[in-house]
């Protein structure tokens, strides 16, 4: 019975990882180095800490305050508009949401957000903070 258990929470997991699976080892690394994450963030975006402060404290991990503003910048809205978004619809999805921006869910920059391929490059698990570097699908176009 436990094992049933055990293995229905695992298969469960796997099934809701798929899409945006990075998001969890981009927020192990962004914990461990809060100040680096928002140097990161600061230069990407080219924001102030202030502003990143305060995005920073209306979400629940660091991965949701990169996720506002990178949507932000593919849909060419202020990140604040972008807040009142998530916080309106955050239980529907990145991808439900990024829909409500107007950026397309086939587009190939959603496809490169999917797979994590800006800020740190986690969509290979890497902390590089190399643009397009982790997984090595970056450069060229992914057709499948």
């Amino acid at each position: 019975m436990l094992v049933a258990a055990v293995l229905f929470f695992l298969s469960s997991s796997i099934s809701v990882a798929g899409d945006f699976d990075w998001m969890h080892d981009f927020n192990i690394q962004a914990q461990a180095d809060p100040s680096g994450f928002k140097a990161r963030l600061a230069t990407r975006f080219q924001i102030g800490s202030a502003q990143i402060d305060a995005i920073i404290g209306n979400v629940s991990n660091p991965v949701d305050a990169y996720m506002v503003m990178r949507l932000g910048e593919m849909s060419n809205h202020q990140p604040e508009y972008v807040m009142k978004k998530y916080k309106a619809g955050k239980k529907k999805g990145w991808g439900a949401l990024a829909k409500s921006l107007g950026i397309k869910p086939g587009s190939p920059e959603f496809h490169a957000l999917k797979r994590g391929e800006d800020l740190y490059g986690c969509g290979g698990g890497k902390y590089s903070g190399e643009k397009g570097r982790g997984n090595g699908r970056g450069k060229s176009k992914n057709k499948g």
